[in-house]
């Protein structure tokens, strides 16, 4: 991939650094990008290129559109979706793969650990880059492998596939979401294990979501309750813990309040048995069954906005929740409060969502509508508010 070499480009990278984010050190762009400190440095200071990919995480990092940074000013391109077309591809043969070469079963785990990290992270670029090759290894491994070493095979596909979903989905691609979710759905049936089949159910309330779906998801959400093991086990209260929270937010959009509220009081309660921490993939405990009040209170709309509020006045997310669940409270924050006539307010939790995951703020399309309706009640546009606009492509 060539590199853009115009010197420009380091001294706006630059600029918006030391300028727009006078906070943002040199080191924490580099860590914020996943770039080393010295490339940055090189970078600024014009004495080398930046390959499109580095562009692009250094744009996330700054909160601004790529194309801001780039020497024509140009339409951003965007990688991630780009390279949709090849994560689709890597998955139509996922039942007669081809030949080529699998490593050690230890060495697949740290690749998908690594994916679900950037999962978390929402480093959805970084996903549909590396995941078509990681899931074709993944297939072709589980074909191939002796019979000892396949659930756990199959367990790590569904992993995979995940990390491949999240971001399909929050790219919009919306039919190849769904065509994830019934490969985890496969492999997960491969697998043998219930919690883990509890974890892909959750996972699937998306198809129901893009699809506006909310009675038939709902259903679906309790049969996957009723059908998930007892909770005898931090890792079954979990699972069924995160399941009631997704029923909670289905319900709620389909304005059933008495539903919404019942799944989020079994949640509530289950979570007071477990530390917050990720099961199965899923986040789910006290923190989590929080930031699900806010998405319950927006979701039912109305006088329940006013409970979104009360919960951001007497708490906020910690930082060691995976960002995408911190950035996604903040801009179900946002909403409330634009609803509630706090603009200024809203346009300050879209800043700090951005701040915490710019790729899943910029993509969110809450985040467009909102960042529309705000420069359509300010009668003087900011250039702040322009810049925000323009960043996450809002009309």
């Amino acid at each position: 991939m060539p590199a853009i070499t115009d010197g420009g480009v380091g001294r706006r990278i630059a600029y918006y650094r030391s300028v727009v984010r006078p906070k943002m050190t040199q080191q924490d762009l580099a860590d914020a990008a996943c770039v080393a400190l010295g490339t940055i440095r090189k970078i600024e200071r014009g004495e080398r290129g930046v390959t499109d990919d580095t562009l692009q995480a250094i744009a996330d990092a700054l909160g601004v559109d790529p194309g801001r940074l780039r020497h024509d000013r140009g339409p951003a391109h965007t990688q991630a979706r780009d390279a949709l077309p090849a994560l689709s591809a890597s998955i139509a043969a996922y039942d007669c793969p081809d030949d080529g070469p699998v490593r050690p079963i230890a060495d697949l785990r740290s690749a998908v650990d690594t994916a679900v990290r950037w999962r978390l992270g929402t480093q959805y670029t970084r996903i549909v880059r590396d995941l078509p090759d990681l899931l074709a290894e993944l297939t072709r491994a589980l074909h191939t492998a002796p019979a000892a070493e396949h659930a756990e095979l199959a367990r790590l596909l569904v992993s995979a596939y995940r990390s491949a979903d999240a971001a399909a989905y929050k790219l919009g691609a919306h039919d190849l979401s769904a065509r994830l979710v019934e490969l985890m759905r496969w492999a997960a049936a491969e697998a043998e294990d219930p919690l883990l089949a509890a974890s892909v159910a959750y996972v699937r309330t998306e198809t129901f979501f893009a699809a506006r779906a909310h009675g038939a998801g709902l259903r679906a959400l309790r049969q996957a309750i009723d059908a998930a093991p007892a909770p005898s086990t931090a890792g079954a209260r979990a699972a069924r813990g995160a399941l009631h929270m997704r029923a909670a937010v289905i319900a709620g959009r389909a304005k059933d309040a008495d539903a919404a509220q019942d799944h989020l009081s079994e949640a509530t309660e289950l979570a007071r048995s477990v530390k917050e921490d990720v099961y199965y993939g899923t986040a789910f405990g006290p923190d989590s069954v929080r930031i699900h009040q806010v998405s319950v209170a927006v979701s039912l709309g109305g006088d329940h906005v006013s409970d979104a509020l009360t919960v951001s006045h007497e708490w906020k997310p910690p930082t060691t929740l995976p960002d995408e669940r911190r950035s996604g409270f903040y801009i179900e924050l946002a909403r409330a409060q634009l609803w509630s006539g706090m603009a200024d307010g809203a346009f300050e939790s879209l800043k700090v969502a951005r701040k915490i995951a710019p790729q899943h703020t910029r993509d969110h399309p809450w985040v467009r509508e909102d960042a529309s309706t705000l420069r359509r009640l300010r009668r003087a546009d900011s250039e702040t508010l322009t810049s925000f606009a323009e960043w996450c492509a809002a009309t």
